[in-house]
């Protein structure tokens, strides 16, 4: 089973990462969404988001731009990272990465 996280703001990605007072979270069978759910994390503090997410399931996580030692957090909590994305919905980001399309680059922030 596959669970996709991704910071959101009115409906978007969010492209701060640590300001998200919402993820959009859903689980993934045989490359088709099951459920779907919009969650708010934990106050935020270094660690806590991937710590969370990880106890919660989430596998991957689609992200617009992210620091360098969030990102090996979530490696370290065995969750896959996405960055560079572009501004979307987060049901057309998770259709993207299910189809192979999903577009991604170095976009890290320097915190």
């Amino acid at each position: 089973m596959t669970k996709i996280a991704i910071p959101v703001l009115n409906g978007q990605i969010n492209n701060l990462i640590g300001d998200t007072q919402q993820f959009y979270v859903c689980k993934i069978v045989k490359n088709s969404i099951v459920e779907e759910k919009v969650l708010s994390p934990p106050d935020h503090e270094p660690g806590v988001y991937p710590k969370w997410l990880a106890e919660i399931g989430v596998t991957n996580v689609i992200a617009e731009s992210m620091g360098h030692k969030a990102m090996a957090l979530f490696n370290q909590n065995k969750i896959n990272v996405f960055v560079g994305v572009s501004i979307k919905t987060p049901k057309e980001l998770v259709m993207d990465l299910l189809n192979g399309t999903l577009e991604t680059n170095d976009n890290s922030c320097s915190h």
